[in-house]
């Protein structure tokens, strides 16, 4: 066949365009390859096209729409230069314009919270003038916090997320933690309230005292936890540790966790844990802040089975009766040691939404974990 000619998977290193988006452009019409076998399917480019995917990558990543792709690179081929330039300079106003009216609308979502009479989230507030001290179980507590603080942000943009919400209601304290990418939940029994009448009370506790009172949670007895306006403490026998809470503005992460149902697998945590430290990954970077991170390519079949699979293999179009879901591996393999579980529960809706990673035995306990998109 020649050295000339490139396979799909060296012609995707070569030209910045996936395999998928390869696929793609051929299915489309766009750029068809010179050569396709007739009995494995495998295509194969000639040595002129690579210019001709370099450009769609370039279009690709601008976000032009396939149908001007289509023109550009007719105009391309056949050196229509005034053609290509008019397209160009019509998308770039398309973005320019779009950008000014995405600027516009966040203007008016900040003056509707500028406007707000309370800026707090309605369902986040000290809601008691008084102190409220509670007695929960220092195991449970030590738990509850092992189970999410894996999950709270390190970012120094964002300080109201670096901590874990304390949510008191009822009988329960529940603890939550999340950096935008995954977020995590799990509970503590409430065993004695002194005058507490269970009305919803909130802190953001941050990180460094959540370290402090976990410090002291080493022991099997009750751990009394104070809520005094924007203080909070713990006191575990004769030790303390306290501080002030963080900033409002956590997330209301009870509509954050109301999902479809998706289908469940149970999972050997031992066992997955290997399978994704052996399987394929794919690393690519975070556009928010430049950070690389590996990806796994997760498939939850309708008989509760997961695999890890792997993103744009040769001869591999996505069919199957599975949903798959892309997340960072790093994320997943924290969650499922929190999860602390010989067996746990994966749960998948569509690739959109989020994998949910829970115990089989504690529904209270669960960590959610933003899905990726898979860079072509």
């Amino acid at each position: 066949m020649g050295n000339e000619m490139r396979s799909i998977g060296e012609m995707a290193r070569d030209s910045g365009l996936g395999v998928s988006a390869l696929r793609f452009y051929d299915g489309a019409g766009v750029l068809v390859p010179d050569r396709v076998d007739p009995v494995s399917g495998y295509r194969w480019y000639g040595p002129g096209q690579l210019a001709e995917a370099r450009l769609l990558a370039h279009l690709r990543r601008a976000g032009m729409p396939l149908a001007d792709i289509r023109l550009v690179t007719a105009g391309w081929s056949g050196s229509d230069t005034a053609l290509v330039l008019k397209l160009l300079s019509e998308h770039l106003l398309r973005l320019e314009r779009g950008l000014a009216g995405a600027r516009s609308e966040f203007s008016m979502v900040r003056a509707l919270l500028d406007s707000r009479e309370n800026p707090m989230s309605p369902s986040f507030a000290h809601a008691h003038t008084a102190a409220v001290r509670l007695t929960v179980s220092g195991p449970g507590l030590a738990a509850a916090l092992d189970a999410v603080r894996f999950a709270a942000s390190t970012d120094p943009e964002l300080p109201m997320l670096g901590g874990v919400l304390f949510d008191v209601e009822g009988g329960t304290l529940r603890v939550v933690a999340t950096d935008r990418y995954r977020l995590a939940v799990s509970a503590a029994a409430v065993t004695g309230s002194g005058e507490y009448d269970g009305t919803r009370v909130q802190a953001v506790v941050p990180s460094p005292l959540v370290d402090a009172m976990r410090a002291l949670l080493g022991g099997e007895g009750p751990a009394e936890l104070v809520l005094d306006g924007d203080r909070v403490a713990l006191e575990a026998g004769d030790r303390q540790a306290g501080g002030r809470c963080a900033g409002t503005g956590f997330p209301d992460y009870r509509r954050l966790v109301r999902l479809p149902a998706g289908r469940r697998a149970a999972v050997d945590a031992a066992a997955f844990r290997e399978a994704l430290r052996s399987g394929p990954v794919r690393s690519q970077v975070r556009e928010q802040d430049g950070t690389a991170y590996d990806v796994s390519v997760l498939e939850v079949a309708d008989g509760g089975t997961v695999s890890v699979r792997e993103h744009g293999a040769p001869g591999d179009d996505g069919a199957g009766d599975g949903d798959r879901i892309a997340v960072n591996r790093t994320f997943l393999l924290d969650a499922l040691a929190a999860g602390d579980r010989d067996r746990l529960v994966l749960e998948a809706g569509a690739p959109t939404a989020p994998l949910t990673v829970r115990r089989a035995d504690d529904e209270d306990t669960y960590s959610l974990l933003m899905p990726v998109r898979v860079e072509d």
